[in-house]
């Protein structure tokens, strides 16, 4: 039996978007029926456009080039007080086909390619462009710089497989990973760029990194048995060895309105990518590298497990989770000279940055309101704590001198969301963050507010 095209759409959406849950989508997809779909011999079209206007306290300048062109949460080059259109406040801005081809019983072939861009200045989206483009700058000449998975590839999504009701999901390529997909689900603002700190980071979704909550040559699986589901994932580095491979797993269920997940993530060689200063590109020459796509890094492995709910009690939904991350220094070093994602060049590799052990703990808690058909207020808190990972005269300090210091951030935020239809919907609302101790280490600005207002459509 085939799979019709919107249990296809679910799919695909719970694939690229969702660890297994498929609802997930409906707040960050598409969401638009079959009926209504561009679907043509299984083969969907399908896009999202967001984009608004938005007002920081405390900013550096907007940039063309990362998905969301601001800085959203309080950053170190924040100087100014910038107002502007921001794109992908709410989702991300988006253009993709997915489609299924049934092939024997219920068993049946699935793809999908889809690409980010930035409406308001037609870039294809590449966080890491925003960092190259502030190489060798004084931090007051800056413009927003910001790491990310999207890096000017022409596809943020491309994988194939195959999928079966009984048996499950397979499938290769560039994927959304479960712990990323698991916090759009389990996250009050479904990582609206605008209204969370997950959203606004993406390093704590990233499972501590901002590069890997997609990844390049992965294998996943999803299945569901009942209430219950599972998902596994891996990443290949193309050669032996354990460099710069990845595994995660997630196990979750739901019953009565309660939605639980845990996952375990494990990245080797996760890679953290920052501007050049002004003598690292001076050097760049007799190295041989151009300062128009080189880049810095600091590389780890990275540890992670996480524990997401949620409750839906009608009209109101609750939110919470928790993630712990543990950066060590890697087990196999990355060369200078390493080719990241997009093909920006590690013209300067930091393999040691972690001594001792550096801990992340994140929580955040939120409720999503229906006031009436088509409005949800939602209202979020996000903590963020640091230990201390530096050793010697800096062990166990709690100061701003120092980033390797104990310290904290967190974010609260409020926003409206109104849908005309399955289509169009406007939004509105702001959030607040604020960093202490040694997270606030360099940053001119310790605070910052994000007033926003937007609009989304939906094919």
């Amino acid at each position: 039996m085939g799979v019709t095209s919107s249990r296809w759409c679910a799919l695909l959406l719970m694939s690229a978007m969702s660890a297994v849950p498929a609802f997930a989508q409906q707040k960050t997809g598409p969401g638009v029926p079959e009926d209504d779909s561009l679907t043509w011999h299984g083969i969907t079209l399908y896009g999202v456009v967001d984009a608004g206007i938005q007002y920081d306290t405390h900013s550096a300048p907007f940039t063309p080039y990362r998905p969301a062109a601001s800085g959203n949460i309080v950053r170190s080059n924040d100087y100014e007080s910038p107002v502007g259109v921001t794109p992908s406040n709410m989702g991300q801005s988006r253009v993709g086909l997915q489609g299924t081809e049934s092939l024997i019983n219920d068993w049946s072939a699935v793809f999908q390619v889809e690409s980010f861009f930035n409406p308001q200045s037609g870039q294809i989206a590449d966080s890491l462009k925003s960092l190259a483009v502030n190489n060798g700058k004084s931090v007051q000449n800056q413009n927003i710089g910001v790491d990310g998975s999207s890096a000017g590839q022409a596809f943020q999504t491309a994988f194939v497989g195959v999928q079966s009701a009984q048996f499950g999901a397979l499938t290769f390529g560039r994927q959304v990973t479960l712990l990323s997909a698991g916090a759009i689900q389990y996250d009050p603002n479904f990582l609206a760029t605008a209204f969370g700190v997950l959203g606004a980071s993406n390093t704590y979704a990233g499972a501590g990194s901002s590069e890997t909550n997609r990844l390049d040559s992965t294998a996943k699986y999803l299945v569901k048995f009942g209430d219950l589901h599972f998902g596994a994932l891996y990443k290949f580095n193309d050669s032996s060895g354990s460099a710069s491979t990845a595994y995660q797993a997630d196990i979750g269920g739901s019953f009565a309105g309660a939605s639980l997940d845990a996952f375990y993530s494990k990245i080797n060689d996760s890679i953290t990518a920052s501007s050049l200063t002004a003598t690292q590109v001076t050097a760049l020459p007799a190295l041989g590298y151009s300062a128009s796509n080189s880049l810095a890094a600091t590389v780890a492995d990275v540890t992670t497990y996480s524990f997401m709910g949620s409750y839906q009690l009608d009209p109101v939904r609750l939110f919470a989770g928790y993630l712990h991350i543990k950066y060590a220094d890697p087990s196999t070093a990355l060369s200078a000279g390493y080719t990241d994602i997009g093909g920006y060049v590690l013209a300067v590799i930091t393999n040691n940055a972690y001594l001792d052990p550096k801990l992340v703990r994140v929580y955040w808690t939120g409720v999503r309101y229906t006031v009436i058909h088509g409005l949800d207020l939602t209202a979020a808190y996000y903590s963020v704590h640091q230990n201390a990972y530096g050793t010697k005269t800096l062990a166990d300090c709690t100061t701003t001198a120092h980033s390797v210091c104990s310290g904290s951030l967190e974010g609260f935020s409020f926003d409206a969301d109104y849908r005309f239809n399955v289509h169009f919907d406007a939004y509105l609302g702001a959030m607040y963050s604020g960093v202490h101790d040694g997270m606030a280490s360099g940053y001119l600005y310790s605070t910052n507010i994000n007033p926003t207002i937007g609009f989304r459509y939906k094919f």
